[in-house]
């Protein structure tokens, strides 16, 4: 298999619900005005607690410092996996369980935190550029490693990283089990043509900046039996979409396509308190069992809490899995 660390440098940020005002003519831009803008990497995810934007340096120059948004300080760099010569955006993603052994395990036994992004499309494995050598070294055994550059995908010698690395010579340590929550919504995951994207203007402007007060939103917050939850991706000209089905019925059937079965999924929700990012191993406490399982998962992790998408015929049996790991952990 090839690893391909992608031509981006992308930061992490939140912009926090009483401030959205402040950010909706950037965020506008961002989505609908690709000529006016160089980004080519952008993310935004709405939990009830805050939005989580990911976006490239030309994308991050549209976002004006107040105090609401946060920014998390380090630089991230996208990885991707390609096996049997699929690019990353020729067929839909399979999601986590497939990269769960060779990609996550080792970075978190080596003590590297990641940050997940799956989309329609792929999966985008985030680690942090200062972390690029450890993570290079780790996995150069398992993968043929190339670096994007201007366009073109340049073999990564291990030697070329070794000079001068020093790997941080200590036992990962012993994982937090982190509390999970299940909420009752039944979420797709969906794509359009990016040039359709002038006909759902009005539905995506009104879903992600109008669906809901801030009172609302701490209600649901209180409340998890359903949670708010829509992610919307545009990287490389490529659409993803991650709503609940009753945001899916707002928007019009002939432009929005999804896989030829359909698939509902159901949320994991990972974290009883915000996780932070230094901690590591949280990817791997749910994509673990969820591949030695065979049970195939999106996972994005958001400024606050992570989230794993798992098929609905399966979610009975995550959850009891998820219950056992828990009980074990208190052995």
């Amino acid at each position: 298999m090839d690893l391909h660390i992608l031509d981006h440098r992308l930061r992490v940020t939140s912009i926090s619900k009483s401030g959205l005002q402040n950010y909706t003519h950037p965020l506008i831009k961002l989505i609908f005005l690709r000529n006016r803008t160089r980004c080519k990497f952008f993310s935004l995810t709405e939990t009830p607690e805050n939005y989580t934007v990911v976006l490239d340096e030309e994308g991050f120059k549209e976002l004006q410092p107040s105090e609401h948004l946060q920014v998390e300080c380090s630089t991230w760099l996208p990885l991707n996996v390609i096996s049997n010569g699929n690019t990353s955006s020729s067929s839909q993603a399979v999601g986590v369980t497939k990269i769960a052994k060779s990609v996550i395990a080792p970075l978190a036994e080596q003590h590297v935190s990641v940050f997940m992004l799956s989309t329609y499309q792929t999966d985008f494995i985030l680690v942090r550029e200062k972390d690029l050598s450890v993570v290079i070294h780790t996995l150069a055994e398992e993968f043929n490693i190339f670096r994007e550059v201007d366009g073109e995908s340049v073999p990564v010698h291990t030697q070329d990283t070794c000079n001068g690395l020093q790997r941080n010579g200590k036992e990962a340590p012993h994982c937090t089990v982190h509390p999970v929550m299940i909420p009752k919504n039944q979420f797709c995951v969906m794509s359009l043509d990016p040039d359709t994207l002038p006909g759902i203007a009005t539905t995506l402007i009104d879903v992600l900046f109008y669906s809901n007060s801030p009172k609302e939103d701490a209600a649901v917050a209180d409340d998890l039996e359903c949670i708010k939850f829509f992610s919307f991706s545009l990287i490389d000209g490529y659409v993803s979409l991650v709503m609940d089905t009753e945001a899916q019925r707002q928007f019009p059937a002939d432009l929005l396509f999804t896989s030829s079965s359909g698939e509902l999924w159901r949320m994991v929700r990972i974290g009883g308190q915000p996780l932070g990012f230094d901690e590591c191993g949280i990817v791997a406490q749910i994509s673990q069992p969820l591949a030695d399982s065979d049970i195939s998962a999106y996972y994005i992790s958001t400024f606050s809490f992570d989230h794993a998408l798992v098929p609905e015929e399966d979610i009975v049996s995550v959850t009891d899995m998820l219950q056992d790991q828990r009980k074990d952990a208190r052995c």
